[in-house]
């Protein structure tokens, strides 16, 4: 058994495109994300969240299954489209109605609300009308967006999360094109992962702003180890080029207060991809926060592309080793390795697990419950590298388990379940798996 602190956060992690539903209810505005899906081919299945887990008229269902496991604490986004249909200018009050319950149920229940403003669902008519996060212009956008949300909210949610991996917002989104808009444009995707910065460092003086003593701000981030394949210097330049690309070139600018500067002027990877930069813009995205949000799924082990050219390069999946339906590797010790990272080498107030799960292929047995001993094992190891690094000094606070319950994985529809809560989907019927009741007894220092 594990001791935790008292005043741990033991939560679980959801998205409101992928939990909501009622995406035409409400005055909600389209999505680049209800876009995305509409366009044949972009989705597994052609799938949407049009329906999703149906939590925009099941949250309190859904709180009180939170309250039932123990739960302290929640992580859940904003719709920004919900909130402000077009992106910025007329404000859609009904929207904030929605999320103004939700919060009020939630601290009715004895459940701390962890907000984040964005977890993708930028407002279509934003990438119409200037190019979404391709245009600066986007994170002024968001900063009216924070500061609409925390001006209504800001008494009663003190634990405000910026931005959910960037990375993902930029590279996936507008250089591989697996994620919404679907772009695939490299200097795009570079530009992007600015704009989203600095979005971020705007938006964090009008948290504060508009909250209280107890009001606390941070960013959620996607982290993976590298590590190189071999111990050649082609291996190893990469693998220091991958952890400046996915890691280091989004914690620099908010901790250190600049870019790695091997990604600058070392590394042949940028190139003219270098994006523009205005005086000023490193301070803002350097506003104090008080702690990182770590998302962690796997480490990468990078080495040079077989016949491609020096700079590209391609990762291995060590034989013997454990892959979830994603095909990640099952690797416990990364955990260990970031935070114990980010305590020694970024010195951050506090940490917090945002995301950390696994998707598994469960099915409902003709018991009725839902069996799936290998999540089990997953939470396990992880909670026990998560306290190991504790033990050294890491200043983890909370862990929230991603995901609450089933839901839409974005580009694969409903073929992955990360939930400790199964979802029916033909129903709507939520079952709590094993791994909701491990992770209820873990909670309570049982296990």
């Amino acid at each position: 058994m594990l001791n935790f602190p008292a005043d741990f956060r033991w939560g679980a992690a959801t998205a409101s495109y992928q939990i909501e539903g009622a995406v035409h209810e409400d005055g909600r505005g389209e999505s680049i994300w209800d876009r995305y899906c509409a366009t044949p081919g972009k989705v597994l299945n052609n799938e949407n969240g049009d329906v999703a887990c149906d939590h925009y008229h099941r949250y309190r269902e859904d709180i009180q299954l939170m309250q039932e496991l123990g739960l302290n604490a929640y992580r859940f986004s904003i719709a920004w489209p919900r909130i402000l249909p077009t992106g910025k200018g007329q404000v859609n009050t009904a929207g904030l109605d929605f999320y103004d319950r939700l919060v009020d149920v939630l601290l009715a229940a004895g459940i701390e609300p962890f907000a984040t403003l964005y977890h993708w669902d930028l407002p279509q008519a934003l990438q119409d009308e200037v190019g979404g996060w391709a245009n600066r212009e986007t994170a002024y956008a968001f900063a009216e967006y924070a500061d609409v949300v925390s001006r209504r909210l800001g008494d009663r949610i003190h634990q405000w999360i910026t931005l959910n991996e960037p990375y993902c917002s930029a590279f996936l989104g507008h250089e591989s094109g697996e994620h919404a808009p679907g772009l695939r444009d490299s200097r795009v995707a570079w530009q992007a992962s600015h704009h989203l910065l600095l979005a971020h460092g705007l938006a964090v003086p009008l948290l504060r702003k508009n909250g209280d003593a107890q009001t606390r701000v941070g960013i959620t981030l996607n982290f993976s180890p590298t590590e190189p394949a071999t111990d050649s210097q082609e291996d190893r330049i990469l693998a220091q080029a991958g952890d400046g690309k996915l890691n280091r070139w989004f914690l620099d600018p908010i901790f250190r207060g600049s870019y790695p500067a091997d990604m600058l002027n070392v590394l042949p990877m940028l190139g003219d991809f270098i994006p523009k930069m205005e005086a000023g813009d490193a301070a803002i995205i350097a506003a104090p926060v008080d702690f990182l949000g770590v998302n962690y799924y796997y480490r990468m082990i990078i080495r040079q592309s077989p016949g491609g050219k020096l700079g590209t390069y391609e990762t291995v999946n060590p034989e013997g080793a454990e892959y979830t339906e994603m095909g990640w590797e099952v690797y416990p010790k990364g955990l260990y390795d970031l935070l114990t990272r980010f305590h020694k080498e970024y010195q951050i107030p506090a940490l917090y697990v945002t995301e950390n799960g696994a998707a598994f292929p469960d099915t409902l047995s003709e018991d009725g419950h839902v069996h799936d001993p290998r999540r089990v094992h997953y939470l396990r190891e992880h909670f026990n590298q998560a306290h190991s690094a504790m033990s050294e000094g890491a200043p983890l606070k909370g862990y929230f388990v991603w995901s609450f319950m089933d839901n839409f994985e974005w580009s694969l529809g409903y073929s992955k379940r990360f939930g400790i809560v199964y979802v029916d989907y033909p129903t709507q019927k939520r079952i709590v798996k094993d791994s909701g009741h491990w992770y209820s007894d873990a909670i309570k220092g049982e296990v």
